[in-house]
């Protein structure tokens, strides 16, 4: 139950981190006043698209062993396991995709794929 937490936890926030990073460069040529949200300077729709899918099917994969192997248990109180849970996969959720989607973007772009 724990791992299923967590993971649900860093899901949902690599979703949400992954939308903000998608929208802005979707509908840039549509509305130009989003280029403000466009904060991670994502090339084109396409790369930001392309980058978002590469990124979470490498996600998918690096977290199989997590799923299989499980989140270690420790004697610690419910508020304190989900505080950690929290910082651990929520902040690392919303952190890692901005990151993954920057560089996978460059390398798409650089290698002209979009």
């Amino acid at each position: 139950l724990m791992t299923r937490g967590a993971l649900t936890t860093f899901s949902i926030a690599n979703d949400v981190a992954k939308y903000f990073a998608i929208i802005p460069a979707m509908f840039l040529l549509t509305f130009p006043q989003l280029q403000a949200l466009n904060v991670m300077g994502l090339k084109s729709p396409e790369s930001a698209i392309l980058s978002a899918v590469i990124f979470n099917a490498l996600v998918i994969i690096c977290l199989i062993p997590l799923a299989l192997r499980g989140v270690k248990y420790r004697p610690l109180s419910a508020a304190t396991l989900l505080q950690r849970n929290l910082l651990i996969y929520g902040l690392g959720g919303l952190i890692v995709p901005f990151i993954g989607i920057k560089i996978i973007d460059v390398i798409i772009t650089t290698l002209g794929l979009a």
